[in-house]
């Protein structure tokens, strides 16, 4: 980015509804995405979100304080253009979800990941009516034909801004069945993020703290709560 275009030039941010989408104006010139599409979002809660971001920057814009607009970028920009092989990614951790691979020693690790894992399991059989295979080790489990398909159905229905949102907390977490629980607000977020990170807890328990470690976890923990509240105004 050049030094004048990492500088604020505008005065005024709005925000208007052109057709079905809505767009930020800045000094009544469209904000466009790195690939010089028009950011045109699909709700308003989006848009003010955005323009909130746009109205806080000083004199030199700061990428990282603007989050939702990072994500509307990736919708428009990665998404929509490869919208079939970003699903078919994202089905992909359903296929070896961190939820089906079991430790098989020592007993306690096995109770917490039963205890913290099971429910999660069982809310995915029940209301997605995909029922997954466990198992001991990191060996690939084959999963039932007709989960896949239920978990791939839910995943490609989804638009743009919402498989933006739900790669992040696929990814953020391992998880399919984490990510799709975030979206239906079936556990609450930071609880679904701690389940999540049961094995890594663990070994901070039997190890102690990195700072490094520590401060990766905590950007991924920003990033997965993010992506749930791009999720929500998507």
């Amino acid at each position: 980015m050049s030094d004048w275009a990492a500088k604020r030039f505008w005065s005024d941010v709005a925000v208007d509804l052109r057709g079905e989408d809505y767009v930020i104006l800045l000094d009544n010139r469209l904000v466009k995405t790195p690939a010089k599409a028009t950011l045109a979002v699909p709700t308003q809660a989006m848009a003010a979100a955005i323009a909130a971001e746009w109205e806080a920057q000083s004199e030199k814009i700061d990428p990282r304080t603007m989050p939702t607009t990072r994500s509307a970028n990736a919708a428009l920009d990665k998404v929509m253009p490869q919208r079939d092989e970003v699903a078919q990614l994202i089905v992909a951790y359903g296929e070896n979800d961190l939820l089906c691979y079991r430790a098989s020693a020592p007993e306690e690790l096995i109770a917490r990941q039963k205890e913290a894992w099971d429910p999660l399991l069982d809310w995915a059989a029940e209301v997605l009516d995909a029922p997954l295979r466990t198992a001991e080790g990191v060996m690939h489990v084959a999963q039932p034909a007709n989960a896949v398909a239920n978990l791939t159905a839910r995943v490609v229905a989804q638009s743009p801004f919402q498989l933006a949102a739900l790669h992040d907390l696929v990814s953020m977490s391992g998880s399919l069945v984490v990510g799709l629980a975030a979206q239906a607000d079936s556990f609450a977020i930071d609880d679904l993020w701690t389940r999540s990170r049961l094995d890594e807890l663990w070994q901070i328990e039997q190890w102690g703290h990195d700072n490094e470690a520590d401060a990766t976890a905590s950007l991924k923990h920003l990033a997965f709560l993010h992506a749930h509240r791009f999720y929500k105004i998507s």
